[in-house]
């Protein structure tokens, strides 16, 4: 079996990677380091069963060349973080859309089985939870750019369903809530990196609005799993699937949590929305979803409790942030 993973050089795509690698299996990556890094994968590069192409989902010719030579897609590739999307509108709206349409057209070629990776953002300020895969979609309006994000994440979906109903091009889309564990970057706004980050260097570990707001944070190795268990399920084909977790926090609770796990003396500062974001910046008061659907389908439901994830992940920072060794020559 041979795997293309668009974005396979981030986060969720390097812990696919290495699922797919531990398998025997071969892995084709295709990612232009905007938001993936080397570095995330540098541990498995003299694997020789992986190949990886550092370049644009949107070069054309290169795509539709390792479509060809690949069994199965997951396409990952996308702009990521609150604070990327309103930054650079354009290159969301340019990246998600664009890039997910030439998989697609590419795949129904051949009619490869495509996984698409959308986001629980596509709910947007519904506020019935926990989230159902055909609950309603409401969205604020146009003038916010926060919302291009998820208007974007709709449309691959749209594109994705409509392409099996049409082309009869086999497609499996996750709703992924929240996905977090070693190797997620604070960069651009990623909550959990970036608190236990504030925690470890003992700065202020920053809330925005009030904290009130609660979100299902699930590990990263919980997602790989319910990925791969879709793609091998046929029932799951032209289907939606939410993957998440279903323990609740809220975002001044896991703060205090980080703040407890790391035994940081950082204080906890709360950071008003407009400024640390935009004017007029709205966000979801909960997120959480239902798992009916994708326990039914794969019998399978991730409970990797949240101290757990945030464990891995401090582990894994503080490792990234000791000094290196000093050599004498």
């Amino acid at each position: 079996m041979v795997s293309l993973i668009t974005g396979g050089a981030g986060f969720l795509g390097s812990h696919l990677v290495e699922a797919l690698l531990a398998r025997g299996e071969e892995v084709i990556i295709l990612d232009d380091l905007s938001t993936g890094s080397v570095e995330n994968i540098r541990h498995v590069r003299t694997n020789p069963s992986l190949h990886c192409f550092f370049e644009s989902v949107r070069d054309r010719r290169l795509l539709a060349e390792l479509v060809d030579e690949s069994d199965l897609v997951f396409h990952l590739a996308a702009a990521v973080g609150v604070r990327r999307i309103i930054e650079s509108p354009v290159r969301t709206i340019e990246t998600n859309v664009r890039g997910t349409d030439m998989v697609l057209e590419a795949a129904a070629k051949k009619k490869k089985l495509v996984f698409v990776a959308s986001t629980s953002e596509v709910y947007g300020k519904n506020g019935k939870a926990p989230f159902k895969e055909d609950d309603d979609i409401v969205l604020g309006p146009t003038t916010r750019s926060r919302w291009s994000y998820a208007s974007s994440k709709a449309l691959d979906e749209f594109l994705a369903l409509a392409y099996w109903k049409e082309k009869k091009l086999p497609v499996v889309i996750g709703r992924l809530f929240n996905t977090v564990g070693p190797r997620q970057t604070g960069r651009y706004g990623m909550v959990l990196p970036t608190f236990v980050n504030q925690a470890l260097e003992g700065i202020p570990i920053t809330v925005f609005g009030t904290g009130k707001q609660s979100r299902c944070f699930g590990y990263v190795g919980d997602a790989v799993e319910a990925i791969l268990r879709l793609v091998a399920t046929d029932g799951a084909i032209g289907e939606v699937v939410n993957i998440g977790n279903e323990e609740e926090i809220t975002i001044e609770d896991l703060a205090r949590l980080v703040k407890q796990r790391t035994q940081s003396a950082s204080p906890i500062r709360y950071i008003p929305y407009e400024e640390a974001y935009e004017p007029g910046f709205e966000d979801m008061a909960r997120r959480v979803p239902s798992l009916e659907k994708l326990v039914r389908l794969i019998a399978f439901r991730p409970t990797t409790p949240v101290t757990v994830t945030i464990d891995k992940v401090v582990a894994h920072l503080a490792v990234k942030m000791r000094p290196a060794p000093v050599t004498q020559e």
